[in-house]
């Protein structure tokens, strides 16, 4: 309860005046009360009792190395303060000073009613500053110095969240705090509310959530991404990891009058783009994996991220039921990635520094092949089955078209591929191509039993 009496109090009481105000107390009450005073002797109740008092060590050195050198050492002047000024300032504040034994040093006895501000060493030195006069010192930079830097680490997260702002995402901040909902939750033992009484175990519902309110308060679809810090139980062990989580979706285009004024759901692939032109902007080489095991995602447009054979996180579209419960729109993506594995690989001395690659002068050589493929088999696979089959020569394969439906035997699907060769000190000819494009062939009969149709 805030009063005038708490106002004073919490700056302290001055004890040594206790006794001072009792005294006066008395008097008064014995001269305009009548009252009679009983005197009552304690084992404490000395006269002058100060034991609240202290006594400090100054060192003179001591405060020349922190003040440093006076303006009058340049006109002849001591160069530093003396024994004297110091005596003199310190006693005017109601100190004390009496040498203590030792060359140079004094034993400061701090007056009652400064015990709460004179308390040690440095103390002292800063009311000698401030009575002699700061202007009176010379002004000294420090005899070394070095420039501030961000920590590795640090500079990392920057660009990181740099990439995704470039993508066109917007940088969220959410609560940590949500609803007891799972078992491996952290539970806060006195939660101020019950939507806020456990901690996160992942960031996606909060993106979800943001956007539902974004689309409810009309401000259209909300593609943004969040840096957090994750929480969970392993058994009875607490345990927290850091992340980076997006969410995307809504109409990509800025005008609508080529759809008559209806909206056209973000692609698979458009929202995959936005993901993909991050990590290309971070130079990471990001896998895809079919993933099924999310139950609040669609279970045939899920992603296992992977990074060098460490799991980075998952990418997906939101489940049709999920959608429709929160009257999202036809199709939207979130991910949500591990933030230690990321760093981890934008740490390492490959990608700590960019380095120039010379551009190829000759011209490129591209060759198409098209095929039937089992729809289980991934297609990162197969891509990653080429590059190693074709060698040094190839430069980039990337899928450019993908049919299912009529002639297309049952189980499969019709994918083709675009196989870029180059070589930076001769211009390819077809000797030097087929042999790369028959062992890309091969591989793709041999290992996933496709039927090449060129």
């Amino acid at each position: 309860m805030r009063s005038e009496s708490s106002i004073r109090y919490e700056r302290g009481v001055n004890q040594a005046a206790l006794t001072t105000a009792c005294n006066r107390a008395l008097s008064l009450i014995l001269e305009l009360a009548g009252g009679a005073a009983t005197v009552q002797k304690t084992a404490s109740s000395g006269a002058d009792d100060l034991s609240f008092s202290r006594s400090l060590e100054l060192r003179l050195d001591r405060v020349n190395l922190v003040l440093g050198k006076l303006k009058r050492s340049e006109t002849g002047g001591s160069e530093y303060l003396e024994p004297a000024e110091v005596k003199h300032i310190l006693t005017a504040l109601g100190c004390e000073v009496v040498p203590a034994g030792k060359e140079r040093v004094f034993a400061i006895a701090v007056p009652p009613y400064r015990y709460r501000d004179l308390e040690r060493e440095i103390d002292l030195i800063e009311e000698i500053a401030r009575l002699h006069g700061y202007d009176n010192f010379c002004e000294t930079l420090p005899s070394k110095t070095e420039p501030g830097y961000l920590s590795p680490e640090y500079a990392a997260i920057r660009n990181v969240r740099s990439a995704f702002r470039a993508a066109g995402l917007t940088e969220l901040m959410h609560y940590s705090l949500v609803k007891t909902e799972g078992e491996n939750q952290v539970v806060l033992a006195n939660p101020l509310f019950v939507e806020y009484s456990a901690l996160r175990t992942e960031m996606r519902s909060g993106l979800i959530d943001a956007f539902q309110y974004n689309l409810e308060q009309g401000n259209g679809a909300l593609n943004g991404f969040e840096v957090g810090r994750i929480f969970w139980k392993d058994g009875d062990v607490m345990q927290e990891a850091d992340a980076v989580a997006g969410i995307i979706g809504g109409d990509p285009t800025v005008g609508k009058w080529q759809q008559g004024g209806r909206d056209r759901a973000l692609t698979w692939f458009e929202a995959k783009g936005i993901l993909e032109s991050v990590f290309q902007e971070l130079g990471l080489a990001v896998e895809y994996q079919s993933d099924s095991s999310n139950s609040r995602l669609h279970p045939g447009r899920t992603a296992a991220l992977s990074l060098n054979g460490k799991h980075l996180g998952i990418f997906g579209q939101l489940h049709p039921q999920l959608q429709q419960e929160k009257d999202l729109p036809e199709q939207v993506y979130v991910f949500q990635l591990d933030l230690a594995v990321l760093l981890a690989e934008l740490g390492r001395s490959s990608n700590s520094t960019r380095k120039f690659a010379a551009y190829s002068s000759f011209p490129a050589s591209d060759r198409d092949i098209a095929f039937f493929a089992p729809i289980e088999v991934p297609v990162v696979d197969m891509q990653s089955a080429m590059k190693k089959a074709a060698g040094s020569l190839l430069d980039s394969v990337e899928l450019f078209d993908e049919y299912r439906g009529e002639n297309v035997p049952a189980g499969q699907r019709s994918l083709a591929f675009r196989l870029i060769y180059r070589a930076g000190d001769r211009t390819l000819s077809e000797t030097d191509v087929e042999p790369a494009q028959q062992k890309v062939r091969d591989v793709l009969v041999e290992k996933f039993g496709v039927s090449l149709r060129s």
